[in-house]
């Protein structure tokens, strides 16, 4: 009886033990945008708080803006909806397309701060690292 109670208490020991990396990670954002239908390279990825927190992002806005009369709205963040809900694949007249309105906001600053990759392959895994579109 003993050594099944230590038999089962390791089994359990090990799984927990084996569980512990999963329950570590950062939680990786993907770019995933369903309004690509077929996208050229798999979703761009990063690790949401990691990055903003080097970035020194502490503004939701900065990223999830809100846009009105052609000007941001200050401190009002569009964090709960996806980009095309705004933006669409094709631009429309007078408004940034999804693809630019992607490239812009990342690579601008990504640019301007001197950090964070600015070539396709730093933002895109090649190879499929991040979940397609389907």
């Amino acid at each position: 009886m003993l050594k099944r109670v230590f038999s089962i208490a390791v089994i359990a020991a090990c799984v927990f033990l084996y569980m512990i990396p999963a329950f570590c990670q950062e939680d990786i954002t993907f770019l995933l945008d369903p309004a690509f239908e077929h996208p050229e390279r798999p979703a761009a990825m990063f690790e949401h708080d990691a990055h903003n927190e080097k970035a020194g992002i502490d503004d939701c806005a900065s990223c999830h803006h809100v846009w009105e009369d052609g000007k941001i709205v200050e401190d009002e963040s569009s964090e709960d909806q996806k980009c095309s809900d705004c933006h669409t694949v094709k631009p429309e007249s007078g408004k940034t397309g999804l693809r630019n309105a992607y490239h812009k906001l990342c690579s601008d600053c990504h640019i301007q701060k001197d950090l964070g990759p600015v070539t396709c392959a730093g933002c895109h895994p090649k190879g499929g690292a991040a979940p397609s579109a389907h």
